[in-house]
């Protein structure tokens, strides 16, 4: 009897998992074939802005809370490191690693300003600044991508849904068709690996 019921579960256990495993596959591919269709032309601006701006000597810095912090430091990893080959450095720089600044602005000046704050101190005109959000709405996205515009830096964003509070603030806005979290966050280092890709590939690096 023990074994006939362990021998139910886990077919039950294994018909769910796969159900799970063959869902998700089919919503990121949803999610991949509409993001393909939508995102290509702000792609291309934005390629060229970030190529350009390091070509200039000028910086892109990454910025988004939680999931989307981890997509801000693997891309300036990318950059600032390597990415497809050895090539020479290239200014990627996350906001989001500073414990320090990080802690000392949000106690001070509220969270909403832990990336803005940053921006005003370092950023200069002909920067990129590229804000995640899978939302749109995150304040402290928005309120940095506005500090960035006004000292003549690109304000662009990462973004999911239908671009939220960023709309009209970041130029250009990459928006991922889907209301999933979760696949909005793939979309969107797909996204930021397709951008290092382009970078490369402008620079003659590649």
């Amino acid at each position: 009897m023990d074994i006939k019921i362990n021998l139910g579960w886990y077919a039950r256990r294994l018909t769910l998992d796969l159900n799970i495993f063959d869902d998700c596959f089919a919503r990121h591919l949803q999610a991949f074939e509409a993001t393909k269709e939508a995102c290509s032309k702000s792609m291309e601006q934005l390629s060229e802005k970030a190529a350009k701006a390091l070509e200039d000597g000028k910086r892109i810095f990454f910025f988004g809370n939680g999931g989307s912090a981890a997509d801000a430091q693997h891309l300036a990893a990318e950059l600032s490191i390597r990415f497809i080959k050895d090539r020479r450095a290239l200014a990627g720089i996350a906001l989001t690693t500073d414990s320090s600044v990080l802690t000392a602005c949000g106690n001070d000046l509220g969270f909403e300003q832990v990336f803005a704050r940053q921006l005003e101190a370092l950023g200069q005109s002909g920067d990129v600044a590229l804000g995640f959000s899978t939302s749109g709405n995150s304040p402290n996205v928005v309120l940095a991508l506005a500090c960035a515009a006004r000292k003549g830096m690109t304000a662009a964003a990462f973004a999911g849904r239908d671009g939220g509070r960023l709309r009209g603030i970041a130029d250009p806005l990459i928006v991922v068709p889907s209301d999933e979290t979760a696949r909005i966050q793939e979309m969107h280092i797909l996204l930021g690996h397709i951008l290092c890709t382009e970078i490369e590939h402008r620079l003659g690096l590649s």
